[in-house]
């Protein structure tokens, strides 16, 4: 219940507002998207949809996403937001195991949809008035229900990277939880900002977060796909105060053409999550765009809430750390028995707050072994130091081993990331009969006329890093490939790894 209570609290408070700019240009005003979420939730009733029933959002991240995901909230209706990124197949994996009672898609989404679910076709709409069009009627509310703690709110996949999808469950519980701590005590419509929407509303950082944005009375302009140069151009536009992007999307702000030509001086931070920040990025960020750079840390299942660094935190916390713990949740670092571990040792990530997800839905082997005891084994590898702040050295699957030795892949591309010569790199293990695995760098060089080579790199980190660890092949591209979480596609690079192992030719 909690969107439903902004948007109709917006929508009755500030209703003349903007809310949202479509990709194409036209606005949505906070009073447009309560009533149409009203109208929409009352079609789904006459549809069959019920209160407690899962239904699947399989949508582009527009404004009718918004209206849908509200208008299931208004009738205590579960959303599963479905990347539209996602292929046909991974759609159909991720539906699956949310077992949906009904999928609300567009045309050339449908595909992806399980035979045995119903399907609520819509089309994507060019004004606000089109807006699901087909699903409303008009100038009807749906009737109040009860506010439930337990009601399930949102079901919310996550990347998939290392295996199939697996739904992460949030209840109204756990959502306002969620809102509350980022509010973080503020109160009131900021009334001028802007941003842009830097991920899918399928993601964690939308599923989670909407009504939280929502209730700040600010402008989001939105985006068919992400694009660095769009972003700079509406920042510059709307003067707006902070740019939310991933570690890979600053890296692209940063090497579009003319970048000095933008007027971001609005701009006051970076708030930089879904990843590492190596500290070359952070150093050029800060310097190209004259503001302050805050490394976040959380995951899915987490409910986007974890660690930060400070805005005016000393470089050597920025650099190499994701801070420290913000207010309301618990982290530590455990060994493999789940007993805690001194300052400085290496072990598994863990964290504890109000707005952890419930379960994995459907997936009851999963939930036991990664929610402990209310403590949520995140499958990061990191260390607390001295100071309280916490170091991620990688994820525990991206772990591999070379002669016995354990290599983290984060640990080496942040060294590694500090070369002149590399604009982005991320290190893969390839199959090796000898050492049974291998890294190989695989760089974006910043002048691919003048690229590193494999003996600068290790040249340039052999008294940073030990010598097992230094990449032994080195490939070239034009980009590093990013999943649709916007995260390093590392399943993609090391199925092309296993390959280049397995070809005779070498």
């Amino acid at each position: 219940m909690l969107l439903a209570e902004v948007l109709r609290k917006t929508g009755s408070e500030i209703g003349d507002r903007v809310a949202y700019v479509a990709a194409d240009g036209w606005p949505v005003t906070y009073r447009e998207l309560d009533k149409l979420s009203d109208e929409v939730a009352v079609g789904l009733l006459r549809r069959g949809v019920r209160e407690g029933d899962v239904v699947g959002l399989a949508m582009p991240s527009n404004p009718d996403y918004v209206v849908a995901y509200g208008a299931l909230d208004k009738i205590g209706a579960c959303a599963a937001g479905v990347n539209p990124f996602l292929m046909a197949r991974e759609r159909r994996d991720a539906l699956a195991t949310a077992e949906p009672a009904f999928v609300i898609a567009t045309a050339e989404l449908c595909d992806g949809v399980p035979d045995d679910t119903e399907v609520l076709e819509v089309s994507v709409a060019s004004t606000s008035g089109e807006i699901l069009r087909s699903l409303r009627v008009a100038d009807e509310a749906p009737p109040s229900i009860a506010i439930d703690p337990d009601r399930k709110v949102a079901i919310v996949f996550t990347s998939g990277s290392t295996g199939l999808p697996k739904g992460a469950l949030f209840r109204e519980r756990t959502i306002r939880a969620i809102f509350d701590m980022d509010n973080s005590g503020s109160a009131g419509y900021s009334g001028a900002s802007h941003s842009v929407s830097a991920t899918q509303w399928a993601h964690i950082g939308g599923m989670t977060k909407i009504a939280w944005i929502l209730s700040g009375g600010g402008t989001t302009h939105l985006m068919h796909k992400w694009k660095a140069s769009m972003v700079l151009e509406y920042t510059e536009r709307y003067k707006m105060p902070a740019l939310n992007a991933g570690p890979s999307q600053v890296a692209l702000m940063l090497r579009v053409p003319d970048l000095e030509q933008y007027d971001l001086s609005s701009v006051r931070a970076i708030i930089a999550g879904m990843g590492p920040s190596s500290p070359g990025l952070i150093v050029e960020a800060r310097e190209r765009f004259k503001c302050a750079y805050s490394v976040r840390y959380s995951s899915t299942e987490s409910g986007g809430i974890g660690c930060a660094t400070a805005l005016d935190a000393p470089d050597d916390e920025t650099f190499y750390t994701v801070g420290r713990p913000r207010a309301g949740v618990e982290c530590k670092v455990i060994d493999e028995h789940g007993d805690e571990l001194p300052v400085g040792e290496v072990g598994e990530m863990a964290l504890r707050h109000a707005g952890i997800m419930d379960a994995y839905f459907n997936n009851p082997d999963e939930t036991a072994t990664t929610l402990v005891d209310g403590w949520l084994h995140t499958g990061d590898l990191g260390s607390k130091d001295e100071s309280g702040c916490f170091r991620v050295s990688g994820r525990i699957k991206e772990m591999f081993i070379r002669g016995g030795y354990k290599i983290y892949p984060v640990e080496v591309e942040r060294v590694l990331s500090e070369h002149p010569k590399v604009a982005n790199i991320a290190l893969i293990p390839r199959p090796d009969p000898v050492m049974t695995e291998v890294g190989v760098a695989v760089v974006v060089p910043r002048d691919p006329a003048d690229p590193p080579t494999l003996e600068d790199l290790r040249a340039y980190a052999a008294d940073k890093l030990a010598r097992y660890k230094l990449p032994e092949h080195i490939r070239y591209a034009e980009e590093i490939p990013m999943n649709s979480s916007y995260k390093v596609d590392r399943r993609t690079l090391k199925e092309h790894e296993a390959a280049v192992a397995s070809d005779p030719r070498g």
